[in-house]
């Protein structure tokens, strides 16, 4: 079954997706299709996540900075 999505995409993306499919030959819906496809294979994973907590020996809260305490 298929389904119509109508979303609003930036100028940026537009331009790209244009250039992309003249460029390739592969039109505008599969280009976005492939896309969607393969953020969906990747599960919304968000591999530079896996640092996060990873840096130790500094303050325990970043914004801490002698004179902008707010206490």
């Amino acid at each position: 079954m298929s389904h119509t999505l109508t979303i609003r995409l930036t100028d940026e993306l537009v331009d790209w997706l244009k250039e992309t499919s003249r460029r390739t030959g592969i039109p505008v819906g599969r280009l976005i299709r492939e896309q969607l496809e393969t953020a969906k294979a990747k599960g919304g994973k968000q591999p530079f996540l896996r640092h996060a907590g990873a840096i130790t020996g500094g303050p325990p809260d970043v914004s801490s900075r002698k004179g902008f305490s707010r206490s």
